[in-house]
C-alpha cells in the first residue's frame, strides 16, 4: 500500500511539470481589460427625474387637499352628503331641492310636520308608465289649467273606503250625499242629468232654466215640485203645457189665479161692457183654451165663443 501511494504522488508531480512546460512553450497571453463606463443617471437627466418626482408629489398633495376640502364643504358623512341622506328606505332630502332632469321614483313623501311642495316655472307633470314603457296616466299642473289624462278618474274619502267621484269616457258618477254649486250663474249641463233631488239652500232660490231649448223632467213614478215656504213660479215665452196621459191634473189651493186671460168676443161694444163688468165666468174652448165671459143671469160662454175660432 505504501508503494502504490508513492507512485501516485510521483505521477501527479510529473503531470503538473508537463502542464507547466507545455504552457510555457505556447507563450499564451492574457487578454487586456476593456474601458470602464459609468452606470446610472448623471447630469441633466438626473435633475429632470428629480423635478418630475417633485411635481408628482406636489400634485398628490394638492389633490388630497382638494378632496378634503370638497368633503368638508359638501358635508360628506357615512349617512350621505349634506341634506341628502341615504338609508335603507331610500333617499331623504331636507330643504329645497332642484332637479334639472326627469326624476324617476317609486314614492315621494314629506316629513310628518311639513308639506310637500312641488314648484316649477312652467308646469309640473307626473307620468305613469307600464312595463312596456307606454304612458298610462298623466297629471299636468300648468299655469292655465290642471289636466289629468287616464282611463278613469277616481276620488275617494280620506279613509280610502268610500267612493266620492268617478269619471271615464262614458259617464261621470258622484256618490256624495250633497252636491253644492255656489257660482252666481249656477251649473250648466250640456246633456241630461240624473239625480234623486234638486234642492236650493235655505236662503237661496232654485231656478231651472233652458234659455234656448226645452227643459224636460221625467221620472217613472212621479215628479214632485214643491216650495214649502215660498212661491213656485213656472214661466214660458211661448206655450206651457201640462199633460197627463193616464191620470189627472190637480190644482189644490185656497186661491187659484189665472191672470191675463183673454176676453171673449161678443159684440162690437163688448170692450165697453168689459170696463163696467166686475164679475166674469171662465169658459173653455173645445181646444182647451180658457177665456173670460161676462157673468150674467145665464151663461154667456156660447155667445162669447167667437174667440175659439182663433185658437
Amino acid at each position: 500500500m505504501e508503494q502504490s501511494a508513492t507512485l501516485d504522488i510521483e505521477t501527479l508531480k510529473i503531470t503538473q511539470e508537463q502542464f507547466i512546460l507545455a504552457s510555457q512553450s505556447l507563450h499564451l497571453q492574457r487578454p487586456g481589460c476593456d474601458a470602464v463606463y459609468p452606470v446610472g443617471l448623471y447630469g441633466w437627466r438626473k435633475r429632470c427625474l428629480y423635478f418630475f418626482l417633485l411635481l408628482l408629489l406636489v400634485t398628490m398633495i394638492v389633490n388630497l387637499a382638494l378632496t378634503v376640502w370638497i368633503m368638508k364643504v359638501m358635508n360628506f358623512s357615512a349617512d350621505g352628503m349634506g341634506k341628502l341622506q341615504l338609508n335603507q328606505d331610500g333617499i331623504r332630502l331636507e330643504g329645497i331641492s332642484e332637479f334639472l332632469l326627469p326624476l324617476y321614483v317609486n314614492e315621494i313623501q314629506s316629513r310628518r310636520d311639513s308639506f310637500l311642495v312641488l314648484r316649477s316655472e312652467k308646469n309640473v307633470t307626473l307620468n305613469v308608465r307600464n312595463d312596456q314603457g307606454q304612458l298610462t296616466g298623466q297629471l299636468t299642473v300648468g299655469p292655465e289649467a290642471v289636466e289629468a289624462q287616464c282611463q278613469r278618474l277616481v276620488v275617494r274619502s280620506k279613509d280610502g273606503g268610500r267612493l266620492l267621484f268617478t269619471a271615464n269616457e262614458e259617464e261621470v258618477i258622484m256618490t256624495t250625499e250633497k252636491f253644492t254649486v255656489t257660482g252666481s250663474e249656477g251649473a250648466v249641463f250640456g246633456h241630461s242629468v240624473e239625480t234623486p233631488v234638486i234642492q236650493a239652500t235655505a236662503s237661496e232660490d232654485l231656478k231651472l232654466e233652458s234659455p234656448t231649448r226645452t227643459l224636460t223632467m221625467e221620472a217613472p213614478r212621479g215628479v214632485e215640485v214643491s216650495a214649502a215656504k215660498g212661491t213656485l213660479k213656472v214661466s214660458s215665452r211661448k206655450d206651457l203645457q201640462l199633460e197627463s196621459t193616464e191620470g189627472e191634473i190637480l190644482l189644490d189651493a185656497n186661491t187659484i189665479q189665472l191672470g191675463s186671460l183673454p176676453l171673449g168676443i161678443y159684440t162690437a161694444t163688448s170692450s165697453d161692457a168689459s170696463k163696467e163688468q166686475a164679475v166674469y165666468e171662465v169658459c173653455v174652448c173645445p181646444s182647451g183654451k180658457i177665456y173670460l165671459s161676462p157673468a150674467e143671469s145665464s151663461s154667456t160662454c156660447q155667445a162669447m165663443s167667437n174667440i175659439c175660432l182663433w185658437s
